[in-house]
């Protein structure tokens, strides 16, 4: 799970689910389809932050119901843990009261999907998926179904210190012996160009790992697992480097002394999901305003330039939904109103060229438009998938790279653990893996 920090800020990396609201298409009749004289009736529930100043969903669904009068939508936010939302909402759609629509980690929609809570509605979403980055879109699917549209999204990037490195005479690498070869020449000033975060171990290298091909498919009815790709092995091999020449720093991505390396100059760039750039400024402070950049990943593990996930989430439709056309229909829209969105901090998965940087970001970020670097390392992401119960796999990867940082274990054991892990829990859920 993500810390309280993350969770605050509203960004793409906290799944989320919902509590079940009306039933189901309540409030019309078991038609599939609106009549000009029937009212379809929708429900959708969300995590989204709706803080203050930012346009909100209440906001966003009323425009809708304004222009859709046979298809009205009612959106409540659920606040809470999210564990215990995936519970509350297993027990509604068993209890055939669930909502239409609700929010989804990608990591957790296998575990759903498992569970039998998600609709198929594979035949309504083939319209709209030229709207959204086909990496997120992706994510919203499980052995060639669609559940759902993508909303936000978290590829990963690269954030540097422009000003620092130009002081240091250091570009951006583009590939793998350049990224080493600038961390070492870094590490030489007391300054450091990447981090490994052991607590983002699991999201993080299962991310870049990822980039240059999936972990899990489905054949014949029975999971595929293969966490020691050669992309994988290309991560473990670079972070290895880096931590055997003290080129790379240790620091918890969530404790404070990752924010000290920011704010002393010490960290100079970082591996983050594109979500974290407000983060980041804040982690910062204003003695940074101006000076970061943001850079796509370079062919630094062997992906050849793509790059892969890192937390965001989806909207699924959920089983027993009457309307399933209309709930899709309306679904396209609210995830393609891409200003709306970024309001409530959003890195949108829809495929747009239209997203505009926050002026506060732009600002900070050297005036450099950073949401068209989020939309094209969008365009770049590899496909991943996710097994159903992956938080395990996290942990068992987060606590093997607890021991890469203290020079007990390798990095190269986190995607061994991560494989062993996988199947073992594939299993406990009683699944078929191909071994």
């Amino acid at each position: 799970m993500r810390t309280t920090k993350k969770m605050i800020a509203g960004v793409a990396a906290v799944a989320a689910l919902a509590m079940g609201l009306a039933g189901c298409g309540s409030g019309s009749d078991s038609s599939s389809s609106s009549s000009s004289d029937e009212v379809v009736k929708i429900t959708y529930m969300h995590r989204l932050p709706d803080s203050d100043g930012m346009t909100t969903v209440d906001e966003i669904v009323s425009q809708w119901n304004k222009a859709h009068p046979n298809i009205q939508v009612t959106a409540t936010k659920f606040s809470g843990n999210a564990s215990d939302m995936i519970k509350k909402l297993e027990t509604d759609v068993n209890a055939g009261n669930a909502p239409d629509l609700a929010q989804v980690g990608y990591a957790e929609l296998p575990e759903v999907y498992t569970k039998g809570m998600l609709e198929d509605v594979t035949e309504y979403a083939e319209q709209y998926k030229d709207d959204f980055a086909s990496g997120p879109y992706s994510l919203m699917q499980v052995d060639g179904k669609t559940y759902g549209l993508p909303q936000d999204t978290g590829p990963l990037v690269y954030f540097y210190d422009k000003a620092a490195f130009d002081e240091l005479g250091l570009t951006v690498p583009t590939t793998q012996e350049e990224l080493i070869s600038e961390a070492e020449t870094a590490a030489k000033s007391g300054k450091y160009i990447m981090s490994f975060q052991a607590d983002e171990a699991g999201n993080m290298l299962s991310g870049l790992a990822g980039a240059s091909g999936s972990w899990y498919t489905i054949k014949d009815d029975a999971w595929v697992v293969n966490t020691e790709t050669d992309g994988s092995k290309a991560v473990a091999s670079v972070y290895q480097t880096l931590l055997d020449n003290k080129a790379v720093t240790t620091y918890p991505r969530w404790d404070p002394t990752f924010d000290a390396a920011l704010q002393d100059g010490t960290l100079i760039g970082t591996i983050g999901a594109a979500w974290e750039a407000p983060l980041l400024m804040d982690s910062i402070g204003d003695s940074g305003k101006g000076n970061w950049a943001v850079a796509q990943l370079g062919d630094w593990f062997d992906n050849g330039g793509k790059t892969g996930p890192d937390g965001g989430s989806g909207v699924a439709v959920l089983k027993g939904c009457e309307h399933p056309k209309e709930a899709m229909e309306f679904l396209d829209w609210f995830n393609t109103q891409v200003d709306g969105l970024i309001s409530q901090g959003l890195v949108v998965a829809a495929n747009t060229s239209d997203a505009k940087t926050p002026d506060s970001w732009k600002e900070y970020f050297s005036g450099q438009d950073i949401m068209q670097e989020f939309i094209k390392a969008n365009d770049n992401m590899g496909d991943f998938t996710y097994i159903p119960g992956f938080s395990a796999v996290a942990t068992a990867m987060t606590n093997a790279a607890s021991k890469a940082a203290d020079g007990s274990g390798t990095v190269e054991q986190i995607f061994t653990d991560a494989q062993t892990t996988s199947i073992a829990t594939l299993k406990d859920y009683g699944l078929s893996v191909s071994e």
